[in-house]
């Protein structure tokens, strides 16, 4: 009788302890680096397995309250037919998705890069949105490339002029963020900070740590960010082993891809008061991150 009272009374504590923890303000799903292509494998890249992958990750998000989903760029490897066949899967989502180009959905011909964030169903290469205090900003950090303009058109040599003066060490695989955008971007954190809202950026590209795959500047872009309160959370992919920082307490977060592994790999992201918290799946890890 005695034990059949304790396990009761465990039962009763445990159920009071779930009732008393408030459910997050807000979850999200995030995917990094789908990057699929109609082509056999190579290497790490298992092309045939990310339909299934992905397909799983929408099934799975659809079984939870999210407010949308977002993919953080490489949706494809390269090649326009790409997007129909993995945008066929993202459909099946009952959630909104937002996306952010990554430098692989430039790797298509000439003639469609000006149609990508058409066909992604993008307000533009760069836009913001609020939701449950928290403004999102989603950035394009191939706004400086080799890669993201027509050849020959004035972006592209304005870009490979600053690459050759001030980035000559940086990969061409990466990208930068031009003044435009960064002087877009003080603004948003600015309003943020008068209205009291909490601010997340997704990118393709990481700030931080120092690695082979960040922004040409992304020196410049972090100290836009520290002169902002309101900006708690870099979060990228690109980086396919995936990475993590924190400056100034600022948390900068580089998912796992989900392409090169035979598992699989994304997070949802609950949103509390003090903390958020990155629930992963597959290859990428759980992190709990404590806001400033």
């Amino acid at each position: 009788m005695r034990l059949g009272f304790r396990l009761a009374t465990t039962v009763l504590l445990w159920s009071a302890l779930a009732a008393a923890s408030p459910p997050p303000q807000l979850s999200i799903g995030v995917i990094a680096d789908a990057q699929y292509t109609d082509e056999p494998d190579s290497g790490q890249r298992l092309y045939h397995t990310v339909p299934a992958k992905l397909a799983a990750a929408v099934a799975d998000f659809n079984r939870r309250k999210l407010a949308f989903v977002v993919h953080l760029g490489d949706f494809i490897d390269r090649d326009w037919a790409s997007y129909d066949a993995l945008l066929a899967v993202a459909r099946r989502s009952r959630h909104p998705w937002h996306f952010v180009l990554g430098n692989h959905e430039f790797a298509i011909d000439e003639a469609h890069k000006p149609l990508v964030t058409a066909k992604l169903g993008m307000p533009g290469r760069y836009y913001s949105f609020v939701r449950s205090g928290w403004l999102f900003i989603v950035t394009d950090g191939n706004d400086l490339s080799s890669y993201e303009w027509p050849k020959g058109s004035a972006q592209e040599r304005a870009s490979m002029a600053l690459h050759a003066t001030l980035y000559p060490d940086k990969p061409l695989w990466d990208g930068g963020i031009g003044a435009t955008q960064l002087r877009w971007i003080d603004r948003q954190l600015d309003s943020a900070d008068r209205r009291g809202l909490k601010a997340m950026l997704f990118c393709h590209f990481p700030l931080w740590p120092e690695n082979p795959h960040n922004l040409w500047n992304a020196d410049a872009v972090r100290a836009l960010l520290e002169r902002h309160p309101s900006a708690k959370i870099w979060i990228d992919g690109h980086n396919h082993d995936g990475n993590y920082g924190e400056r100034a307490g600022i948390h900068y977060v580089n998912l796992k891809a989900m392409l090169d592994t035979p598992e699989t790999s994304y997070a949802r992201i609950d949103f509390y008061a003090g903390q958020v918290v990155v629930h992963g799946t597959g290859r990428q890890q759980d992190l709990t991150l404590m806001l400033r």
